[in-house]
């Protein structure tokens, strides 16, 4: 774990930092339209979190974290931020995580975010734990994307992360939530779920 004065300078580091980006908003008034009626799934790609898990701060958005080492480290960001936290991974106690996150949805009525490539890819791939979990909540799934005019591309890590460079534009894009109707989640039907979310991930804010 890290040591409190350093997670306390990192997080104030990404406040100062995300206060000088130029942040747009596409989908938002249908996104959060939807959002009154109920608990929500985000949909991120894991290169892709910084700006929104930014915007989304203090609204106690449930994140689900790997147990790794730079999982703890966004871990203590994201709970300094006001994130409730529910950690796993597709390889350390995922399944652990996607049930903690569901009752932490159903205890407290809060929107929850996974990154579907994460937490090792592979790269936009998007795996079952978003699909699972609305399913199981009956929540809405709202894929997220965000298009940044200059970043930092961090090319050796898996997802190549990208850092937004101060002062660059970010537009942050809401899809339109949707729900899965089926009563049952067999291994056909997840695989065509995962396979629809990969599309809306994929081609959205391409119209």
């Amino acid at each position: 774990m890290l040591p409190s004065p350093f997670s306390s300078v990192l997080t104030l580091g990404v406040c100062l930092w995300s206060a000088t980006l130029r942040y747009t908003r596409v989908g938002f008034q249908p996104f959060q339209a939807v959002r009154q009626q109920g608990p929500m799934v985000f949909s991120l790609w894991h290169d892709e979190l910084f700006a929104p898990c930014y915007l989304h701060r203090k609204e106690g958005v449930i994140a689900v974290v790997s147990q790794s080492r730079d999982g703890e480290i966004l871990a203590q960001v994201l709970q300094r931020l006001g994130y409730h936290l529910a950690r796993g991974s597709s390889s350390r106690g995922g399944l652990r995580a996607v049930r903690q996150a569901l009752d932490l949805l159903q205890k407290t009525g809060k929107d929850v975010v996974l990154t579907v490539d994460g937490p090792k890819g592979p790269r936009h791939v998007a795996k079952e734990g978003a699909v699972y979990l609305a399913h199981r909540a009956r929540a809405p799934l709202v894929p997220i994307r965000v298009a940044v005019s200059r970043a930092k591309r961090f090319n050796r890590a898996w997802d190549r992360f990208q850092l937004p460079l101060p002062g660059a534009r970010c537009e942050i894009r809401y899809g339109q939530p949707y729900t899965i109707h089926a009563q049952e989640l067999n291994a056909g039907l997840l695989k065509a779920e995962q396979a629809r979310l990969q599309h809306k991930m994929e081609t959205l804010g391409q119209d």
